[in-house]
């Protein structure tokens, strides 16, 4: 089990969100009836509710969910309590508005919609301190519990914080950080734009500047004051309920969300992640097509894949199930016979264990009217109620595959510090999602999977070297530690892949004044000497691939297109060696790419944005193109990846195509939905998941 995961579920495990306080209690016991008989034996509640227990400060109330868990317990029901502090109620907000967020321009957010608070009102810290106890006080024992959720969707709808209790604390957080002004305005380059400090209270959080001028190092490390200020409010709430939960109940958060350290916060505060996974975002009636292959939903399978980086047995918590919308945006149709199954098998695959629809019923009141559960307003028996239990016959057949770890070709490196740089830097950010793009979509049409791989403090080397290939896109911010670590893991035998802009800052966001790639030269041998962004007015840049070795797959004339972003090199090393070279532009014969070897490994350096055709030439390169290709032939419109333990291997082909798909068997395996032998070819029918065993 992972250090940062305390629970893992030992079963396949159905449940479903449902909202007690949203129907009349004589429908309490018939929905409970109706869950169980389709499978469904956990549920998640209270996230929302804080009135249904403190209606008025300090006056508690425990019929209402006292009543509802002793009915749970009644049916044999299981429940996720969620704690409250997403929507605080009215009474608070009115009494002390100081708990609200604000806009950029410090104008607070009213009441009535969600997550319009702060993490650093002192006041309303208290307050959800004293609900959380209340709460933990008296339910935290009750025997239908077996979990607990944290808030709601953390950092969700709004990830930036303008209060002045956040200007406060920001002022705080800078204090301890740096300790003195003359620190602070040397790590923000104030000198630049007459910045410069003189007293705390200058400084402020980042607010409404002419033509966003941003100082991109005060911007960065405001981020990691909102990590800091959502992860401190999610360990107050969990320091609590450990201390009234049952042994064994986990405690939880659901959704991976923005300008957060997510994987600290699983080490601090939760025992298991959770997720909630909406494919059909793919399909909003507004949105363009993302791609102009069936790509779609698939994109959801690079989400899952951060969050098994965070949790490697985690739970979704919302599985879509119906069309999504709220009365004021985000028009979706409905996901058509097929996909409820379709997507909750994708999560499945990429390493859940427990599957949570959302809702139970489609709400009748209040602006998620359009975010339809597995039941309709009408509250009758339909499609999606029935492919949910053919959803849960075929879930309870994959058991024996709980908790068992997905299998990765290659790791794909990140770190928040590059993560938090690029949402600042616009340069940046067109060359990181370009890059992140390409590289899931070649796995994908490929079927060679991936992990995600966050550096972290005290990483050993031997944690990167569960894998054969690193993808390390651009790494722009570098330290002595993180190149020392990348440095053992390619002196051990491993492959390090990395892109332009490499290395060419330090943790403040400052540039160095290092020939690029800066730290991280004495692994590549190249030498960065010009660089520029290709014109789309101009003529595309190509490089050909020249080198030709006896141990690579390599060709010469092999001619791509280096898109985006080009670094051009010179060899600073006598060892490296020249993969490619551009073929035109100003720079026409200059190095492109290039490879040196270092101790048992190698380190290989790109100097483009990473495209489909690259990401898929590299991996049959460095030997990790389509590992299941023993096993089964598979066109591009279908998923293929693989879990596995104790000697027995799962692997999941999912039809994301409106039409057939056919695949090949190349030896006999065993389907596990028809449990059964079989081989050969097998046609896929649309939206259809077969699962093939075989002992390895």
């Amino acid at each position: 089990m992972s250090k940062s995961q305390n629970f893992q579920w030992n079963e396949m495990t159905m449940g479903v969100c449902y909202y007690p306080e949203h129907w009349p209690q004589e429908l309490w016991a018939q929905d409970l009836e109706r869950m169980l008989d389709a499978g469904i034996t956990v549920i998640r509640i209270a996230e929302f509710a804080w009135n249904k227990v403190e209606p008025q400060e300090g006056v508690f109330t425990y019929e209402f969910f006292g009543q509802f868990l002793n009915l749970c317990a009644e049916k044999g029901m299981k429940v996720i309590f969620g704690t409250p502090s997403a929507t605080p109620p009215a009474w608070l907000t009115e009494k002390y508005p100081e708990v609200l967020n604000c806009d950029e321009a410090g104008v607070p957010y009213r009441h009535g919609g969600r997550r319009h608070y702060n993490y650093n009102s002192s006041i309303y810290r208290e307050l959800v301190a004293r609900i959380v106890e209340q709460l933990g006080a008296h339910y935290g024992k009750h025997p239908a519990i077996a979990g607990w959720q944290i808030d709601n969707e953390i950092n969700c709808e709004i990830c930036e914080f303008h209060s002045e209790a956040d200007m406060a604390a920001f002022r705080v957080f800078l204090q301890e950080k740096y300790g003195t002004l003359e620190a602070l305005n040397e790590a923000w380059g104030t000198t630049f734009w007459n910045q410069t400090y003189t007293d705390w209270q200058q400084v402020r959080i980042p607010g409404p500047l002419l033509n966003d001028g941003y100082n991109p190092h005060q911007h960065l490390d405001y981020y990691r004051f909102i990590s800091e200020s959502a992860l401190s409010f999610c360990k107050m709430q969990a320091d609590i309920l450990r201390r009234y939960k049952k042994e064994d109940d986990f405690i939880t958060t659901n959704g991976i969300f923005w300008n957060m350290d997510n994987h600290r916060m699983a080490e601090e505060s939760l025992d298991v992640y959770t997720y909630d996974s909406y494919p059909n975002f793919a399909y909003s009636v507004d949105a363009d097509p993302l791609h102009s292959t069936d790509l779609n939903d698939r994109h959801w399978s690079k989400n899952l894949a951060e969050v098994r980086s965070v949790c490697p047995h985690f739970g979704i918590m919302e599985q879509q199930s119906g069309a999504n919308g709220w009365t004021t945006r985000m028009e979706a149709p409905a996901p058509r016979p097929g996909q409820l199954t379709l997507w909750a098998m994708q999560s499945v695959a990429q390493g859940a264990d427990y599957i949570s629809f959302f809702r139970w019923r489609t709400c009748c009141i209040g602006t998620e009217i359009y975010w339809h559960g597995i039941l309709d307003y009408d509250n009758r028996d339909n499609r999606k109620l029935a492919e949910v239990k053919e959803f849960y016959q075929k879930f309870r057949k994959l058991d024996a595959l709980c908790g068992s770890e997905f299998t990765a070709a290659f790791g794909f490196l990140k770190d928040y510090d590059n993560e938090w740089d690029t949402n600042v830097d616009k340069w940046h950010r067109r060359i990181a999602s370009a890059s992140e793009k390409a590289i899931f979509e070649a796995s994908e049409l490929t079927h060679t999977p991936y992990d995600y791989l966050y550096l972290r403090e005290n990483m050993t080397s031997d944690e990167l070297s569960r894998y054969p290939v690193l993808i390390y896109p651009h790494p722009v911010i570098m330290t002595e530690a993180r190149a020392a670590l990348l440095g053992q893991y390619v002196e051990q035998g491993g492959t390090l892949i990395l892109g332009c802009r490499s290395g060419y800052k330090q943790e403040n966001g400052k540039c160095v004044m290092l020939p690029q790639p800066g730290l991280l030269q004495a692994l590549t041998g190249s030498d960065v000497r010009d660089f520029t962004f290709t014109s789309p007015a101009e003529e595309p840049v190509y490089a050909v691939w020249t080198q030709e070795r006896s141990d690579t797959v390599l060709q010469s004339e092999i001619r791509t297109e280096m898109p985006v972003f080009n670094d051009i090199f010179e060899s600073a090393d006598a060892d490296a060696k020249v993969l490619a070279v551009y073929s035109n532009s100003y720079y026409a014969g200059k190095a492109a790419v290039m490879e040196k070897k270092t101790g048992r490994g190698r380190t290989i350096h790109l100097g483009s944005v990473f495209s489909r055709e690259i990401v898929k030439l590299l991996l049959e390169y460095t030997g990790v193109l389509s590992p299941f290709d023993s096993v089964v032939d598979a066109p591009e419109g279908v998923e293929v990846v693989q879990r596995k333990r104790d000697g027995r291997s799962w692997l999941f082909v999912l039809n994301f195509q409106p039409v057939p798909q056919t695949i090949l068997l190349k030896a006999p395996v065993r389907s596990v939905f028809e449990e059964g032998q079989v081989s050969g070819e097998k046609i896929l029918a649309p939206f259809e998941v077969e699962v093939f065993e075989e002992r390895i």
